[in-house]
């Protein structure tokens, strides 16, 4: 199938706006006759007419109306096509605490793109006080972290984060024996948190596993070496929480709060997007 003129779509836009064929030549820096060619080979190659002509007036036809809507999408389109590459590219700096990234961090990344393609992406996935300690040091636009207490009261809170004990299902946990946990190193603010309610509980406990990152205590828990305090959103599949199974202390909240400086609209845009994206995937992971 032939494809249509696009200056003949826009001549006929034009037309269309300003009622005029002479306003519409003025703005295309032509003539009348030349747009008139124009709408008459748009119309030859549609099969409809699509403008109606009388020496008072210039008006869309019935088929012209319906055109109208089709006409304007395909030069938007057109025009963002030629565009895009030649837009300055804009970086987007945002770091995440490691222990809010979960499953649906391909979901969230996939609706980003789609939203923004030409947007370059940079994501920092550290610990929530590496995460704080970049922002502050201007080399990051935006951050999500945990709250752990009242010392910084500034940002936006996002949501609740609730915490569990994950562990294989099959963990087994005798009576009168430690407590097997698996956490990261000290000064971790969720190991502090979990060893302080153990310790105000009274229940004993021993570290049998330290890893270096989130995807380490997954593993241990999977595997079934110990107990880990994790997210329940980004919990690994083949654990579950067995906190209540076993009368163990429950795990405070934490919220999860956004620091954002950046001024830049196309960047503000985007981070808008981003944490759209990642509220609905946290949403959806945890219903």
């Amino acid at each position: 199938m032939k494809p249509l003129d696009l200056e003949a779509v826009e001549a006929f836009l034009l037309v269309a706006d300003l009622r005029s064929f002479t306003r519409a030549a003025d703005a295309l820096n032509s003539t009348q006759s030349v747009v008139s060619q124009k709408l008459k080979r748009l119309e030859e190659r549609i099969g409809h007419r699509l403008i109606e002509r009388t020496p008072r007036m210039v008006r869309l036809s019935p088929k012209g109306e319906i055109f109208l809507r089709a006409a304007r999408s395909l030069l938007e389109a057109h025009d963002e096509a030629l565009s895009i590459l030649s837009r300055k590219r804009t970086t987007l700096k945002v770091g995440l605490s490691h222990h809010i990234v979960g499953p649906d961090l391909p979901v969230v990344l996939r609706h980003f793109h789609r939203a923004d393609p030409g947007m370059l992406v940079e994501l920092r996935i550290a610990s929530s006080r590496d995460v704080e300690a970049d922002f502050d040091r201007g080399t990051l636009d935006a951050a999500l972290v945990l709250r752990h207490d009242d010392s910084r009261r500034d940002g936006d809170t996002l949501h609740a984060e609730p915490f569990g004990w994950m562990a294989a299902p099959d963990w087994v946990w005798h009576d009168g024996e430690p407590l097997c946990i698996a956490t990261q190193a000290a000064p971790c603010r969720i190991r502090a948190m979990a060893i302080g309610a153990l310790q105000a509980s009274g229940v004993p406990w021993v570290e049998v596993f330290v890893g270096g990152g989130i995807a380490a205590l997954a593993a241990a828990a999977q595997a079934g070496l110990a107990v880990a305090p994790l997210a329940r959103r980004i919990a690994p599949l083949g654990t579950e929480d067995i906190g209540p199974r076993f009368g163990l202390p429950s795990l405070p909240s934490r919220d999860v709060v956004l620091y954002s400086a950046t001024t830049d609209t196309q960047v503000r845009a985007g981070l808008r997007t981003l944490i759209g994206a990642f509220r609905q995937g946290s949403v959806a992971v945890t219903k």
